[in-house]
C-alpha cells in the first residue's frame, strides 16, 4: 500500500504550489488513472509517489515505511526492482535492441541470464514476438512504448508508473497501451497508476483520481 500525507510540492518562483496538501491511499492491486487539466499537479504527484521526486513538505509511506528515512542504496534498489516506469517519451537507448533494452533492468541487478526468458515472454505479450532483435529505429512509436512497457515490468515490479503513456501515440496505439496495463494489472495483480488526459483512456481505469489546482478534487 502506499499512502500520502499532507504532500506539498512548491517549485522555485512559482506563485502557487503544484501540489498541496495531498493525503490518499493506494492499496496494492489498484488500476488507476491521475487526471486533471495540464499544469492540475498530476505528473508532479506521480513522480514523488513514485520516488522520483520529493516534496517539499509531508511524507510518502510504502507499506508503513516513510521513503524519507530510507537510505538513497535501498531506495535506488527498491525502485529497480519494486517500481517500474513508464514515461511520455520511451527513453530506450537507440544502440541497443528491443531485448537488450528490455533487459536493461535486469543487467543492473545482475540478472541478466535469469530474466532473459521472462523478457522474450515479455516481448510476446506486448505484441512484438519476432523484433526482438529490432533497434528502436526500426520499431513504430507504437512498437517502442510497448518495448518499455516490458522493460518497466522485466523485474515484475509491484507497482508501476506511468506518465502520459499515450501521449504521443494514436487512438489505436493508446488504446493497446491501455488495455495492456489492464491486463497486466489483472493477471499479475500489478498496482497501476497512470496520468492521462484523455477522458476515453482515463474512464479505463477501475479508479480516477482528479486534481485541479494541485488539490485532489
Amino acid at each position: 500500500m502506499i499512502k500520502t500525507v499532507n504532500l506539498t510540492k512548491m517549485f522555485p518562483n512559482a506563485k502557487a504550489p503544484a501540489i498541496k496538501d495531498i493525503n490518499l491511499k493506494i492499496e496494492n492491486g489498484e488500476f488507476i488513472s491521475l487526471v486533471g487539466r495540464s499544469g492540475s499537479g498530476k505528473s508532479t504527484l506521480l513522480y514523488i509517489i513514485s520516488t522520483l521526486d520529493k516534496a517539499t513538505s509531508g511524507e510518502v509511506f510504502y507499506d508503513e515505511k516513510n521513503i524519507n528515512l530510507i537510505s538513497k542504496p535501498d531506495i535506488y534498489q527498491m525502485r529497480n526492482k519494486k517500481i517500474g516506469f513508464v514515461f511520455q517519451f520511451h527513453y530506450l537507448i537507440q544502440e541497443l535492441t528491443a531485448l537488450e533494452n528490455v533487459l536493461l533492468p535486469a543487467r543492473k541487478a545482475m540478472e541478466l541470464e535469469k530474466r532473459t526468458p521472462l523478457a522474450l515472454q515479455l516481448l510476446k505479450e506486448v505484441g512484438l514476438e519476432g523484433l526482438e532483435s529490432r533497434f528502436p529505429s526500426e520499431l513504430s512509436g507504437g512498437e517502442q512504448q510497448r518495448v518499455a512497457i516490458a522493460r518497466a515490468l522485466i523485474m515484475e515490479p509491484t507497482y508501476v508508473f506511468a506518465d502520459e503513456p499515450t501521449g504521443n501515440l494514436d487512438s489505436i496505439n493508446g488504446n493497446i497501451i491501455i488495455d495492456l496495463f489492464k491486463k497486466i494489472n489483472q493477471q499479475k495483480g500489478t498496482t497501476i497508476i497512470y496520468v492521462t488526459h484523455d477522458k476515453e483512456f482515463a474512464a479505463k481505469a477501475e479508479r480516477q483520481i482528479t486534481l485541479v489546482d494541485g488539490v485532489l478534487s
